[in-house]
């Protein structure tokens, strides 16, 4: 006798409430995977994304929203700072490098960032085309902006002011931006930004001033007009960390936020939403394993007859048990398996609604580890549903039921 032909024909037989069992189960998991898939992989960017930024610099405000605009482009900056105090705090002892940002503006809702060198340097990106910029107005792409504006080297377009897209931009018509290079994928924040000089963003908003030669600007701009969103600071020793922070709030205008600890705040009030969202999956998996053990035990009481027959012809009772056992496992791993599958198919779904919305990037097209033990937790479900049915299979008494009919 074949266990499994036996037991894929009874669950043939009884396809809607194998089907409604499997669906309960595969939500459970594809819930879990979802948040396993998501949290890990956003856990690892941001981590990335921050990495090497000991400190972040910016005006008075929320030190959460400093990091979330300054690192992650996901926010908007809490205001300007002064480029004179940002060129004293980098003069500072406890001040190894420092990297400046100007924000203010977009293409087609890629943010459009004003920094140096240092900055394509510290996340070790390479050039995939062309070069880096040179002067005012010259741009440098991310990887994830070339790939969605299809532009190159030699391409020009306008920038819009204001943080991301929206009906009614104000337009930077004057000030056309010429793409020079395109960076490889990187992984990073940088792969979803156009980056350029500093000198670019003051130009683009020194309308006022008339200044016509754009490559002297940060010549020719006074110097209380110069000003700069946030700057990504090195310590230069362990004790800076404890000193330069509570040195810049009470001595400046400006205020520290450190990314280790703003992100580990941020990951405990995101944590408390995924453990209410696990928790949930896991009732469904519990509610899942009832079910299978009632239809097991429904289907008991329903073959007594058959298994007695079954007895007859030779099958011993450790052989009827594990039949019922079988089946069990049957069920929770075509459960688990469904439930895997639709939980990366949510996972990429959520990855194109970020990529839609130049956030975060996330795919459901990896594999985790932890993935086993959830499909040996699903198994372990079913297994466990299964030990009372097939326990009273085992103790089929052969006599009664067939005098019973």
């Amino acid at each position: 006798m074949n266990l499994a032909t036996v037991s894929l024909a009874y669950l043939r037989a009884r396809a809607l409430n194998t089907t409604l069992n499997v669906l309960l189960l595969a939500l459970g998991i594809a819930t879990i995977t979802l948040l396993l898939l998501t949290t890990s992989q956003l856990e690892e960017r941001m981590q990335r994304d921050a990495r090497g930024i000991d400190l972040v610099v910016g005006a008075k405000g929320s030190p959460m929203q400093i990091i979330l605009s300054s690192i992650y482009q996901l926010d908007v900056p809490t205001g300007n700072i002064s480029w004179k105090q940002a060129q004293e705090l980098a003069r500072h002892r406890a001040v190894k490098t420092v990297i400046p940002l100007a924000l203010a503006d977009n293409y087609k809702g890629f943010r459009i960032v004003g920094t140096n060198h240092d900055y394509v340097k510290h996340y070790n990106a390479r050039l995939a085309q062309g070069r880096l910029w040179q002067a005012p107005l010259e741009a440098v792409l991310g990887a994830e902006v070339a790939m969605r504006t299809k532009f190159g080297p030699g391409a020009t377009f306008i920038g819009a002011h204001g943080m991301g897209v929206g009906e009614g931009e104000h337009m930077h018509e004057a000030h056309a931006y010429q793409v020079v290079g395109v960076l490889a994928p990187t992984g990073t924040v940088v792969d979803r930004i156009v980056l350029t000089d500093v000198t670019s963003v003051w130009a683009v908003h020194a309308d006022q001033y008339d200044i016509r030669d754009v490559a002297r600007i940060a010549e020719l701009l006074p110097d209380d007009e110069k000003e700069l969103t946030a700057l990504l600071v090195q310590y230069a020793s362990p004790i800076a960390a404890a000193t330069l922070p509570r040195y810049i709030n009470q001595n400046s205008e400006m205020q520290a936020a450190s990314p280790a600890y703003e992100t580990a705040r941020l990951f405990t009030i995101i944590g408390v939403g995924v453990d209410v969202l696990r928790g949930f999956a896991l009732v469904l998996i519990l509610a899942a394993g009832l079910s299978v053990f009632i239809a097991l035990y429904n289907a008991l009481l329903e073959r007594r007859y058959d298994l007695a027959v079954m007895r007859t012809l030779g099958a011993s009772p450790a052989k009827l048990m594990v039949l019922m056992l079988f089946e069990g496992a049957l069920l929770a791993g075509f459960g688990a398996a469904l439930g895997i599958v639709i939980g990366h198919a949510l996972t990429e779904a959520l990855g194109v609604a970020f990529r839609a919305a130049k956030q975060v990037a996330i795919t459901g097209w990896t594999w985790m580890s932890a993935e086993l033990w959830l499909f040996a937790l699903a198994l372990g479900v079913g297994v466990v549903a299964a030990l009372l049915p097939a326990w009273r299979a085992y103790r089929t008494d052969i006599a009664g039921t067939l005098a019973r009919g």
